[in-house]
């Protein structure tokens, strides 16, 4: 379809270095610093964590690679909405569509401001959450939340200034952060605790589960065969959803020099340099820490991994290697971090609404570009509804309860080149998807078993999540209408 604009339009300027840093860095946000606690607790040993994180990396790098041949395809703004348009219809891209900005692109934004102003806040009290400047009812207002929508404001007011400023931005902030774990890497293996490796090699291997009782007691439970299969495919819903976003310079197709070529080698190149990063950092964690812990522990070293405090593993390795300082040095990194992951996710989704309105299936303003070629609207419509979750308090929920439906619709997304393959065989297909079928199917398999275990183990957020998916149903036929009566007046208004 012809992306016609009014003011503007798209310039090609985002080089391979450019869309590699943009995969990174959004890819690289808090979670890496604070997710493996969860998954210690789930699969409780330091083997199981590594092999937790390398599964992830592994689906990742298949979806992406898989990515690769509908980038090459499709090399227009939108993305995976424009890919899931043309392997099925506008219903599900819409669903996906409505779902990315409601929830999933929006309240990531508006979780990874507020993270910033929370480790802000470690070397700025002011910034402190408990520091309530209107209290209305339920709702409060902390200079956490007044922070968190400034960087918000300030990142979509950059963004309106053109693609080029955006990835200068996400570059910047994209090499400060993979320096700085670069360094927290070399410092940790230099600097190792013998404690800690003693006691993580003595159950390297054995698996547990972790839980507390309502009445604070400990329960441990061994795991083993299926019952170990179902903790790695429920562990990864911390290590995916901090490992996600690697799809988001798809969304900016349109403005990436040779498209064809260079988004499919940053995809795989941006999640390559993310899934080795990851790893090394939870060696790093695991060279540090010991994985087990109680939660009443009064040090680092005795909370682990498992129970490190508010599950800021990043912030305990920290302490242990620098005490006195390590939590001031981690929330600048933090800082650094999700500042750059912002950033990023605030350029790319901006152009996914954009392409939805173009099929008429946003406002019509939101289609439009500003004189410097940056869809205005659209990111100004996003930094209003992601500053409104941040508000609301209710971001960390929302995103809890989509961790399925963004399986769901990556499972959709390469089961597409399945189905383009089969009815538009003729497309040009400049780069193909690499181990074509093998690695496509196992990565659809893969991840469908973790959406069924999640709707069986966690069901309280699946299905919430599917819920949200498909209350865009009806607001699609609503929208659709709205449309034809429009239209219908537009013809007979010459006639009036």
């Amino acid at each position: 379809m012809e992306q016609a604009t009014t003011h503007g339009e798209f310039r090609r300027t985002v080089t391979l270095l450019d869309a590699t840093m943009v995969v990174a860095g959004i890819m690289i946000g808090s979670g890496i610093f604070i997710v493996s606690a969860d998954i210690a607790r789930t699969v409780g040993a330091a083997g199981w964590l590594l092999v937790v994180w390398l599964i992830t990396g592994v689906l990742t790098l298949i979806g992406a690679l898989s990515y690769g041949e509908l980038a090459a395809m499709f090399p227009t703004a939108g993305g995976q909405y424009i890919y899931l348009r043309e392997a099925y219809n506008p219903l599900i891209a819409f669903l996906y569509g409505w779902t990315f900005f409601l929830v999933i692109q929006t309240g990531s934004i508006a979780a990874v401001a507020v993270a910033f102003a929370k480790f802000t806040a470690v070397l700025f009290p002011i910034f402190s959450e408990t520091n309530i400047l209107v209290r209305v009812g339920v709702v409060q207002i902390s200079m956490a939340h007044v922070l968190a929508i400034a960087v918000i404001v300030i990142l979509t007011w950059l963004n309106t200034r053109g693609i080029q400023l955006g990835t200068l931005v996400q570059n910047i902030f994209t090499f400060g952060k993979i320096g700085s774990l670069i360094a927290l890497i070399a410092l940790a293996f230099i600097g190792y605790n013998h404690e800690a490796i003693e006691k993580n090699l003595a159950t390297f291997w054995d698996a547990q589960t972790v839980r507390i009782t309502a009445e604070g007691k400990l329960v441990v439970t061994t795991l083993s065969g299926i019952g170990l299969i179902i903790a790695l495919a429920v562990a990864q819903v911390g290590s995916l959803f901090s490992s996600d976003g690697w799809n988001n310079i798809t969304f900016a197709a349109s403005e990436v020099v040779r498209p064809q070529r260079t988004i499919p080698l940053a995809l795989g190149l941006g999640t390559v340099i993310v899934t080795v990063l990851y790893l090394l950092v939870n060696v790093a964690y695991i060279v540090t820490l010991p994985v087990q812990g109680v939660p009443s522990g009064a040090s680092p070293m005795e909370q682990g991994i498992q129970f490190a405090a508010a599950d800021r593993v990043g912030a305990a390795a920290a302490e242990v290697m620098f005490p006195g300082i390590g939590a001031a040095l981690m929330a600048i990194l933090i800082m650094i971090s999700t500042f750059g992951c912002d950033n990023g996710m605030i350029l790319a989704g901006a152009r996914c609404y954009y392409a939805m309105a173009q099929d008429g299936l946003f406002f019509a303003s939101v289609g439009q570009l500003n004189r410097m070629g940056a869809p205005a609207t659209a990111l100004w419509v996003q930094a209003a509804w992601s500053s409104l979750l941040c508000l609301s308090g209710r971001y960390s929920d929302l995103l809890d309860y989509v961790v399925f439906a963004v399986l769901l619709f990556y499972v959709l997304t390469v089961a597409g080149i399945f189905i383009l393959r089969w009815r538009k065989p003729d497309v040009p297909r400049p780069v193909k998807a690499i181990g074509y079928p093998l690695l496509p199917a196992l990565y659809i398999l893969a991840t469908a078993f973790i959406c069924v275990v999640l709707l069986i183990e966690k069901p309280n957020y699946t299905y919430p999540g599917l819920g949200i998916v498909f209350a865009g149903v009806p607001v699609y036929y609503l929208w659709q209408a709205l449309l034809r009566k429009r239209h219908t007046e537009v013809i007979r208004k010459p006639n009036g």
